[in-house]
């Protein structure tokens, strides 16, 4: 895919410039900058960090923002470089941020900044254990989840099969494609699956308290998706593209739920055809993130901006 090509071109072939917000000796915001080269930029400043504001054992939900929310990146992304404008964002407003970085392709860096690349269901599970250490060293009972594209599927298989019934009130997807078939991603976690079973890699356990297994005629991809990809009990955010040139058409991520499921589907250059936000820079500008913010916190809707959004990087 475009992103994880420009992510590993730019991990392996050195830094880049990104403007940055000035810094304060104590400021009271963290900078955001709506850029998606923003978190690449920081991985390179801090390799196999967490951005600031995020992965913060100490913070405590309030009761303004009861929920700890976790963002889980897509293929080719990580804990910072898919999420350089999203983590100030939410911090900046009071949240508690956690975020993983999931099936990267190796423990070593620059090659662990890149993750989305392994076997899905090994992935789900990575994502079961971190957002169960989240709620456990939180005191939290439930998360908010904001996923962006394989980061949006990921999820969904643990809370529909591993345990995750329960654990979560809001479920916001960037550039989702629940009515999509199998896809690149799909075959590359097939294939790596494969490949360490004859390696002799250990698989990721079959069975686990509260756990329920897909019936056996299902794959991941259709795991996820049949009967529905809505679980009950979860307030659902579909925020898409029309310029997305990695989920085509962008309308298979635009579907309604189930009765008895909320489901608000958005796009975002409904009302902003300014707006130009492709795959990548749908994570990194202001009107993604005020559709964010309204989607976590329905109560106190505010303003969506609508303005120039670039491809790629943001705006």
């Amino acid at each position: 895919m475009r992103i994880l090509r420009v992510v590993a071109a730019i991990l392996f072939g050195g830094a880049i410039a990104v403007s940055a917000a000035p810094a304060h000796a104590t400021p009271a915001k963290l900078p955001v900058t709506y850029n998606f080269l923003a978190g690449i930029d920081a991985e390179l400043r801090d390799p196999g960090g967490s951005l600031p504001g995020s992965n913060d054992y100490s913070c405590r939900p309030s009761a303004a923002h009861p929920r700890p929310v976790i963002l889980v990146h897509g293929s080719g992304g990580g804990r910072q470089t898919n999420w350089g404008t999203l983590v100030p964002v939410l911090r900046n407003e009071g949240y508690c941020v956690f975020v993983p970085t999931y099936g990267e392709l190796s423990n070593v860096w620059p090659a662990s900044a890149i993750g989305g690349m392994g076997p899905k269901l090994a992935s789900a599970w990575q994502v079961k254990y971190f957002v169960d250490d989240v709620l456990a060293r939180t005191g939290s009972d439930q998360v908010d989840i904001v996923g962006h594209s394989l980061g949006t599927e990921i999820p969904t298989y643990w809370i529909k099969y591993l345990g995750g019934k329960g654990k979560v009130r809001h479920y916001v997807s960037l550039a989702p494609y629940w009515q999509q078939g199998p896809d690149e991603d799909d075959a590359r976690s097939d294939f790596v699956a494969s490949i360490q079973q004859r390696l002799g890699i250990s698989q990721p356990p079959t069975s686990c308290m509260g756990c329920a297994e897909p019936a056996t005629n299902l794959n991941f991809n259709r795991a996820v998706r049949e009967p529905t990809p809505y679980v009950l009990g979860i307030a659902y955010t579909n925020i898409s593209t029309r310029d997305d040139e990695v989920v085509t058409p962008y309308s298979v991520g635009q579907l309604a739920g189930p009765p008895g499921i909320d489901v608000n589907n958005i796009v975002v250059q409904q009302g902003c055809p300014l707006d130009r936000s492709d795959h990548a820079s749908i994570t990194s500008n202001r009107r993604s993130a005020a559709l964010v913010l309204n989607a976590l916190d329905p109560a106190h809707p505010r303003a969506t901006p609508c303005i120039a959004v670039a491809p790629f990087t943001g705006g």
